[in-house]
């Protein structure tokens, strides 16, 4: 992946997750869901690890290609 012409490197969870949003571009994700595609947690936890690494991918790919829907998740704008 490229940002302004130079490689992105992505960790590899950041890479499953950034997926995931590009699999279901425009739709909202929920944390849950997030959880359990990305990360295969299957338990009803602490969901605070979905935020942090979407504070991280942010950062990498830009703060505006992934939005927070409040109250629901996250989605990537197309």
């Amino acid at each position: 992946m490229f940002r302004d012409g130079a490689p992105i490197a992505l960790s590899p969870t950041e890479l499953r997750l950034l997926l995931e949003f590009a699999a279901h571009p425009g739709i909202v994700l929920d944390r849950q869901t997030l959880l359990s595609d990305v990360w295969d947690y299957g338990w009803d936890g602490d969901t605070r690890v979905v935020d942090l690494c979407v504070q991280r991918l942010r950062k990498k790919i830009g703060a505006d290609r992934v939005e927070t829907v409040r109250g629901f998740g996250y989605k990537l704008r197309r």
